[in-house]
């Protein structure tokens, strides 16, 4: 379809990322015309962009998320590589996010057509039934919608996206429900050889996590995985599954931030099956959301723009776009600031508030054998117990990834390790050469493996997103000003996996190596109860739009639409009333999935042909999108 042959869209997506592709992908389906406008740049060909990506993060000295993908002046990315600590255990921020909280938020994420789902980890864990209630417990917010109520879209997103899980192990060890006869699309993906080793030590021990709590007991559990495994024939009720594209993993452990045999789903599958009634358009940053006086949105403005290779945005355009619903996809961050900057959906000044992501406590060491470490996915299983149950009410809860690339995320990659044998590895403190320094290596690096304790972070009002005018992009827009801090709530959680991992390594004889001091390495460290901790971030934004059951105290209903204007939706993460300790991205997808229905539900009665009073039997007019339609 081209642009310029539709004068007003039936919607308009900002954001190409993980939400914005599925509603796109849906609402193209129902015949919808949609136009989608993403920041970022936006290879031409698929397989281009594919190779071009892997040989810019073959070339890239710093290995992060976001190396591989080219970044923009005019719509700039949070990356991890601005933020470092200091000796005084403070930190110092370089980058395009504003920050001013006593802590670091350290997530970036990608602003690129496909988005960050470019560069996640793709691990598709479903919430526990428990997190949709997790105020219940004295922290955090409720819900308005339980795990019933999404069930039916976890498996459209299953579906979408392809995941590979064994159902049984995930009903018995994590609890959660399905329906009978239910299969995960594909197989899933094989334990590693530290998953089994784990196993052996570890399953059906038990550990506290502090005193007086009941023990845990403990099982390494495999882990859901929206990457290409063997299909299930017995998905669909025995139709079988096949894939969208990609080849089969073979775990190359270059998952974060590309997959090279693109095994691994990104939103760029779900585009190639958008139907020709969707058009995209790149390096479009939208300015703002247009609205009328009686609060409906009527379209965006945006700005298109060139780069080439020059340091400075050029060829800047202004447009603007008419549609009859806007849908904001955009990121939790994005998302907020758009609607800062546009006035819009604050009547409950909660509009940036709430902001949340997955603090992330790191411990490592070494196994007393080799286990194979640096292949497969980053992580393959985990410990699940810790999700869920009463010592919820004391401290946040979390979940233990197994992580098979050794101490990369704490340490960096293994050329770290190289360069400090060659330094002062010697018994003598000199360095060491030669056959002496590759039997050293090969010991130490295949024997490395970390714990990922995940926490749940509670929706806290004073964690927000704010725009201020002295803080501007190179087109002129506001940066994100972010206030972020970690709760005492956190703080318990983080000290208690402390505990937990303590234990661990206890029971599986392991060295360990875990140390935290403040430095340019830790810019998340701080001192809780008189011990250091430090946390990395798990790339998780969650919050800023929060979905709620009144207009009084949240900014989107149950279905992410806007309450205070019923043709704005607000899609993603940002909506999420608590982030739980699941990795976020099948929830989004299924919400995004929910809200499409929705959506088309609210265009099919604009449309719908109504009497008017009093009228001829001929005479119709159209319905318009009103606020009355909210349940």
């Amino acid at each position: 379809m081209s642009v310029r042959d539709v004068r007003r869209w039936d919607v308009i997506v900002v954001g190409a990322g993980f939400a914005g592709s599925l509603v796109a992908r849906r609402l193209g389906q129902q015949g919808w015309r949609v136009l989608v406008l993403e920041a970022g740049h936006g290879a031409p060909d698929v397989d281009r962009g594919q190779l071009d990506a892997v040989e810019a993060h073959h070339a890239a000295l710093a290995k992060v998320p976001n190396s591989p993908y080219r970044t923009s002046i005019a719509a700039p990315s949070p990356d991890v590589t601005d933020l470092s600590g200091s000796a005084d255990g403070t930190f110092n921020a370089d980058g395009y996010l504003v920050q001013r909280g006593p802590l670091p938020y350290a997530s970036g994420y990608l602003r690129a057509n496909g988005g960050t789902g470019l560069t996640w980890t793709g691990l598709t864990p479903r919430m526990h039934p428990e997190d949709f209630s997790a105020g219940d417990f004295g922290h955090g917010r409720n819900w308005p919608i339980g795990y019933g109520d999404l069930e039916p879209y976890y498996e459209q997103a299953e579906r979408e996206i392809g995941v590979a899980a064994d159902v049984d192990e995930q009903r018995e060890a994590v609890g959660l429900p399905f329906r009978d006869g239910y299969r995960f699309p594909m197989h899933a993906i094989p334990r590693s050889t530290l998953d089994q080793a784990m196993a052996e030590a570890l399953d059906g021990r038990t550990v506290r996590d502090s005193a007086g709590a009941a023990p845990t007991r403990l099982r390494v559990t495999g882990t859901p995985h929206a990457r290409n495994g063997l299909p299930n024939p017995a998905y669909d009720g025995g139709a079988g599954y096949r894939s969208s594209g990609g080849g089969l993993c073979e775990g190359r452990a270059t998952c974060v931030p590309i997959c090279p045999s693109q095994a691994k789903y990104t939103p760029l599958r779900t585009q190639a099956r958008w139907s020709s009634s969707v058009a995209l358009i790149t390096r479009a940053v939208v300015t703002r959301v247009r609205l009328a006086a009686n609060g409906q949105a009527t379209g965006v403005e945006y700005r298109t723009y060139d780069e080439g290779t020059s340091a400075t945005p050029h060829d800047l355009t202004t447009h603007t776009a008419d549609a009859d619903l806007v849908v904001l996809a955009a990121h939790a961050i994005e998302n907020a600031k758009l609607l800062l900057v546009s006035g819009a959906a604050n009547s409950s000044d909660q509009v940036g508030r709430n902001l949340m992501d997955h603090p992330v406590l790191l411990t490592w060491g070494l196994m007393l054998r080799q286990i194979g470490a640096y292949r497969g996915p980053g992580s393959t299983s985990g410990l699940e117990g810790f999700r869920f149950g009463p010592a919820r009410a004391r401290r946040a809860p979390f979940r233990v990834e197994i992580g098979n690339w050794g101490w990369t995320w704490a340490l960096g990659p293994p050329e770290g390790r190289v360069a400090e044998l060659l330094r002062s590895g010697g018994p003598d403190g000199r360095g060491l050469f030669g056959p002496e320094l590759r039997r050293t290596l090969g010991d130490r690096i295949g024997r490395e493996f970390a714990f990922q304790f995940e926490m749940e972070q509670e929706a806290d009002p004073a964690n927000r997103v704010t725009i201020d005018p002295r803080h501007l992009d190179a087109l002129g827009n506001p940066r994100p000003v972010i206030h972020y801090d970690l709760s005492e709530y956190v703080k318990r959680g983080i000290a208690a996996a402390k505990t937990v991992s303590d234990q661990l390594f206890a029971l599986l004889g392991a060295e360990d190596h875990t140390r935290f001091e403040p430095g340019p390495a830790w810019p998340g460290w701080f001192e809780h109860d008189g011990h250091p901790y430090a946390y990395r971030a798990a790339g998780h934004g969650a919050g800023t739009h929060i979905m709620g059951g009144t207009p009084a105290d949240s900014v989107v209903d149950q279905w992410q639409r806007c309450w205070d204007h019923p043709n704005l939706y607000a899609v993603g993460c940002g909506s999420m009333p608590g982030v739980a300790t699941s990795n976020p991205s099948l929830t989004m997808a299924a919400l995004a999935l929910r809200s499409s229905d929705r959506i088309h539900h609210d265009l099919l009665a604009h449309r719908r042909p109504v009497q008017l009073r009093g009228a001829t039997a001929t005479t119709t007019t159209t319905t318009t999108l009103q606020g009355s339609d909210h349940p």
